[in-house]
């Protein structure tokens, strides 16, 4: 999918956030989150270009051809105002959401992009994903990535009936890295792995920006001389996200 705004309106801005997790740790603060977030979006509609959301927006999601995961109707339904509006909004998959289909594309006017994107917005460019299987390491996910992408295993987990599919990776889930972790994800500074994938990134192609999710850690990182690493962090503790007003990004907190 091609994206890109040439200029930005006066007083406009994009707002980019991800690592939702709703779902988890458990259905009442989940919904606590989720009527946050609602918060949120209408605070920045007042004065969005867009909105980017970078994956993990749930901490499981898989479309069956005649059902999806029950709940988030808050979500579903405050997104499809914003669209109905004409504010555009996408979607980027993570680990977490990976098997999302057609359901967002058709309810919700709100396309689904699964690869990282280099682009231009309001005179800066922008290279952005959700961050997973990208840099160095984490051999055994990238290996996990291709069965979760690969078509056959979607359609033999398509095959098993909604109660029992989601219901395991509802359990599943209940064992995920933000699930179990309260603000003690460590930092590795110049060896964390997103901040030398955007180097080897600059080295081929100068960003101003790079924007990620997946990493859960709120961060802002020189890559060389003329461009930035941003992280988006989490919100199931921070309820940190990105705003670009057109001269920069900064992370801020949402706090109402």
């Amino acid at each position: 999918m091609t994206f890109r705004i040439n200029e930005l309106a006066p007083g406009k801005k994009v707002y980019f956030a991800s690592d939702f997790h709703l779902g988890v740790p458990d259905a009442k603060s989940s919904l606590a989150r989720e009527k946050k977030i609602v918060r949120w979006l209408e605070m920045a509609r007042q004065d969005a270009a867009a909105i980017l959301l970078l994956g993990d927006i749930f901490d499981f999601w898989f479309e069956y051809k005649h059902a999806i995961p029950k709940g988030y109707v808050r979500l579903q339904g405050k997104l499809a105002e914003l669209t109905d509006a004409g504010l555009p909004v996408l979607f980027f998959t993570g680990n977490h959401d990976m098997w999302m289909f057609d359901y967002f594309p058709k309810e919700l006017n709100i396309p689904i992009i699964r690869e990282p994107i280099s682009t231009h917005i309001g005179g800066k460019s922008f290279y952005i994903g959700h961050g997973d299987g990208l840099g160095p390491g984490d051999h055994t996910y990238k290996v996990l990535k291709k069965v979760f992408d690969n078509k056959m295993c979607q359609w033999l987990f398509a095959r098993i009936h909604p109660n029992t599919g989601i219901g395991i990776a509802n359990a599943w889930s209940k064992r995920s890295r933000i699930s179990n972790v309260e603000k003690d994800e460590k930092f590795f500074g110049e060896r964390e792995w997103l901040v030398q994938y955007s180097q080897e990134v600059e080295q081929r192609q100068h960003h101003d920006y790079y924007v990620f999710g997946h990493r859960h850690l709120p961060l802002e990182m020189p890559i060389g001389d003329n461009a930035l690493y941003v992280n988006l962090g989490e919100w199931v503790n921070f309820c940190t996200y990105g705003v670009y007003d057109g001269n920069k990004l900064e992370l801020k907190t949402f706090e109402d």
